[in-house]
């Protein structure tokens, strides 16, 4: 199988819950899912890094060049949050699973009355812990070229 056939197969894999089409999850994945969801909640909409963290593994590297790697700097971007946004929400509108991976789409609103962004959040797991964590987002613009939401 080609490289190309198999990111192919992988991305309609992951984009299966989305399209409407079922597959089953195995028990460490669904795990998995549930670990990073709780993670989500404790951390950005509690913002309780202590607890949050309780869902990382013995590392946490960071690829999101605005924070910092580790426990200290997930604690660090909590305390920004809480100091500086403490009405920050962050609703996550789908959850995707394959493996040791799960992606989450999410609408994060720092401010109440702001149209706030889309963020693709993306982690990686090792036995059930959070071990890496990349994410992609988007601010929501006033306007868009065509009728559809973002989420």
């Amino acid at each position: 199988m080609s490289r190309f056939t198999t990111v192919l197969l992988g991305s309609a894999l992951l984009l299966a819950p989305a399209l409407g089409w079922t597959q089953s999850h195995t028990a460490q994945e669904e795990a998995n899912r549930q670990a990073v969801l709780a993670f989500y909640e404790k951390g950005l909409n509690q913002k309780d890094a202590d607890a949050a963290l309780a869902y990382v593994g013995n590392r946490y590297v960071q690829h999101n060049p605005n924070a910092a790697d580790g426990p200290e700097g997930f604690r660090q971007f909590i305390a920004f949050l809480r100091e500086k946004f403490p009405q920050s929400h962050s609703e996550i509108k789908k959850s995707f699973v394959d493996g040791d991976t799960v992606i989450l789409h999410v609408h994060a609103v720092r401010e109440p009355g702001t149209r706030g962004n889309a963020i693709v959040d993306i982690f990686r797991l090792e036995n059930g812990r959070i071990v890496e964590h990349w994410d992609a987002v988007q601010p929501i613009p006033e306007k868009s070229a065509n009728g559809n939401t973002m989420f």
